[in-house]
């Protein structure tokens, strides 16, 4: 691949770096190689500069910082992203990262084909990255008016229930999130959230 765009990409961050917010992320301990300290929206500027490139994209995601992974997602073709490729990606993601799985979710992950199916499945897997993934993809579905079936909705009542016993301080707000936007659906939901919330917050 051209080396050309990375190198721009690269110098375009160091003219946008923010020193205190990139000692403020490092200091967080998310375990990135280098952050610059730029946030999302000037990140989505410099993405519009380029033409989305799945090579360009997958060559960022490779390095371990922040703004990198980040254009990664803000980069890569929607219509040629897939659930391949988001496995590859989760694979080696830390829950210290989680901010990244959110990225993806909301860009990529909500918006093609299968997400529900695959929300679903995120929740019941075993890897916390994967559970983080789906509560967030059916976050994002639900703020966009999706309506759960009454085996979908006993489903994920059930997996956020499970899911709250967790450590993990990210997947936990995911579920809580995910509760919250469910109960916002009807008076019945919302009862049925204040009594999981209640049992496990």
């Amino acid at each position: 691949m051209n080396n050309e765009p990375l190198t721009l990409i690269k110098a375009d961050l160091r003219a946008a770096m923010n020193g205190i917010a990139s000692k403020a992320i490092k200091d967080s301990g998310m375990g990135y190689k280098l952050v610059y300290g730029v946030e999302l929206p000037r990140l989505r500027e410099m993405a519009a500069d380029y033409e989305p490139d799945h090579r360009l994209a997958q060559a960022l995601w490779q390095e371990n910082i922040r703004e990198y992974k980040m254009l990664a997602i803000l980069l890569y073709p929607r219509e040629e992203f897939d659930w391949d490729i988001a496995d590859i990606w989760l694979a080696d993601l830390p829950m210290e990262q989680a901010e990244i799985a959110q990225l993806l979710c909301m860009e990529l992950l909500s918006t093609i084909p299968g997400a529900a199916e695959h929300a679903f499945y995120g929740m019941a897997d075993e890897r916390p990255m994967y559970q983080l993934c789906g509560f967030l993809i059916l976050t994002r579905l639900l703020m966009q008016g999706a309506v759960l079936a009454p085996d979908a909705e006993v489903e994920f009542l059930d997996q956020a229930t499970s899911a709250l016993s967790t450590t993990a301080l990210p997947l936990k707000k995911a579920v809580t999130q995910a509760l919250v936007r469910f109960g916002e659906s009807s008076e019945e939901a919302q009862q049925k959230v204040d009594g999981i919330l209640a049992a496990h917050l």
